[in-house]
């Protein structure tokens, strides 16, 4: 983001919602000359004044700033492209159908990269019935576990939510193709193709 609000985004905006300056004056507490210099570049909104502004105009306020109203027509996602974040503070595990910007604690989270699963990282899989059993050979002591084990194919994600001092292993039902995944709170993200 190179710039503050622009008088041309706000005048577009505003207009786009069939407000005129004085409508949106009395929406945010201002007068109507103060929406006039704005939009003729003659002054700026004071950054008080830029959230109710955008929820004014209806939109957010990244779009208030870029100048452009962000509309959403993926009709679909695709699940293969999920990403794991998990917050140092809290540890909560939040998950995306792609890029996002993700935070948690008052922070933003980078996404996990996944390396190969090899070495006490590996991953096993075994048939149980009609499921798989997914082991790792992996240290669950208080302080080096494995957090959890997630399945993702084309159509969903499977995660399960592991503790120290428990088993490092878990069931999924495999269907397709996809990646299982294993957290290490040390080491990080690990995954596997299937």
């Amino acid at each position: 983001m190179n710039s503050y609000i622009t008088g041309p985004a706000i005048k577009r905006f505003r207009e786009e919602r069939r407000l005129t300056q004085a409508q949106l004056a009395e929406k945010i507490g201002v007068s109507d000359k103060a929406v006039s210099k704005w939009e003729t570049g003659k002054g700026l909104p004071d950054i008080s004044l830029v959230e109710p502004l955008a929820k004014s105009l209806g939109v957010s306020v990244m779009e208030l700033m870029n100048g452009e109203q962000i509309v959403n027509r993926n009709t679909s996602c695709n699940v293969l492209r999920s990403k794991f974040f998990v917050c140092p503070i809290c540890g909560n595990l939040l998950t995306s159908m792609g890029d996002a910007v993700i935070s948690c604690c008052g922070i933003t989270l980078p996404p996990l990269d996944a390396e190969a699963a090899e070495g006490e990282h590996e991953i096993r899989l075994e048939r149980v019935e009609d499921e798989t059993l997914v082991t790792l050979d992996h240290p669950m002591t208080k302080t080096h576990f494995i957090s959890f084990l997630a399945f993702v194919s084309s159509d969903r994600v499977q995660f399960v939510k592991l503790y120290p001092e428990g088993p490092a292993e878990a069931r999924f039902q495999l269907r397709g193709h996809g990646f299982l995944y294993a957290y290490c709170n040390r080491h990080g993200l690990f995954k596997m193709k299937i």
